[in-house]
């Protein structure tokens, strides 16, 4: 095996486990606050989602994301609609951070906040027959996605921010 061949493996390898590392970090962290019956309903809490920022310093936590919440709503006992639509929104959120990050870190989290409130509060009222109506539903999601993806997203941001290239480093050899 040549070293440009042995690399690219390499990096694979490397993606793969970061993906993974982020889809058991997103479900642990959901299933955690689920104890507390914050992760699903008209008001959540989902501590998982500050770690939609991770697409700032690595593209494999985009999948991570999503396979992380699809694993949350699949053990939370979600209905399919959650489970279908749930991933969707994190994955636009994922996607939009990572487009977003060179140009304001203070944007990233904007994505997954926006990609929330849009998506979840109709599967709040059509799947779980939610009380409030749309415009209730999108204002407790949204604060809980502001509280969460933005708040603590952004503590997080600035916390890795000084070892983000150390900790989430592409393959080097």
């Amino acid at each position: 095996m040549n070293t440009a061949s042995f690399r690219s493996h390499r990096g694979r390898i490397r993606y793969i486990c970061q993906a993974g590392i982020v889809a058991a970090l997103y479900t642990v962290l959901t299933c955690l606050i689920g104890a507390f019956g914050l992760a699903n309903g008209a008001i959540q809490f989902r501590i998982s989602e500050a770690l939609c920022i991770l697409p700032v310093f690595m593209p494999a936590a985009i999948p991570g994301l999503t396979v992380g919440c699809l694993l949350s709503n699949l053990l939370t006992g979600c209905v399919w609609q959650d489970i279908l639509f749930g991933p969707v929104a994190t994955l636009l959120g994922a996607l939009g951070a990572w487009l977003l990050r060179r140009l304001s870190p203070w944007l990233a989290p904007l994505p997954t906040v926006a990609a929330n409130i849009i998506i979840v509060p109709f599967i709040l009222a059509y799947a779980y027959h939610a009380e409030g109506g749309i415009p209730y539903l999108m204002l407790t999601v949204g604060i809980g996605e502001i509280l969460s993806a933005y708040v603590l997203g952004m503590v997080l941001l600035f916390a890795l921010r000084r070892y983000g290239k150390r900790i989430f480093r592409s393959d080097t050899f």
